[in-house]
């Protein structure tokens, strides 16, 4: 599965932006669809994830603004982004993680969100 992300800008805080993920290869293999980020001089954290039946889950600090959804038959994964704070400013992974695995194996390129204050 290959993954590219796209839909990163500068945006003014309070604003939205639409993130998207195109896989090749297909998604509905794939147990588990997530989004990323990673801020300069921090780590890599979970920002949502979806699975195969639909559930969601957020990062404590993007609840009630984010929304991650997923078409298979698309093979597209979105994370719309709404409200956004300067502290939102990260760079934005897309991944994928079949049920076999524990972890997230495949990653799409960075797309990077700005949001300025």
């Amino acid at each position: 599965v290959q993954l590219q992300a796209s839909g990163g800008g500068l945006v003014q805080a309070g604003g939205s932006l639409r993130l998207s993920c195109a896989a090749s290869g297909g998604i509905f293999s794939m147990n588990t669809m997530g989004w990323f980020r990673q801020a300069p001089g921090k780590q890599r954290e979970l920002v949502a994830a979806i699975n195969s039946g639909g559930n969601t889950n957020y990062l404590d600090s993007v609840k009630g603004r984010f929304a991650i959804s997923r078409n298979n038959a698309k093979n597209t994964v979105h994370l719309q982004m709404n409200s956004l704070k300067p502290e939102d400013t990260a760079v934005y992974y897309c991944a994928a993680k079949p049920l076999s695995s524990t972890s997230f194996p495949y990653w799409g390129q960075g797309t990077l969100v700005t949001v300025s204050s």
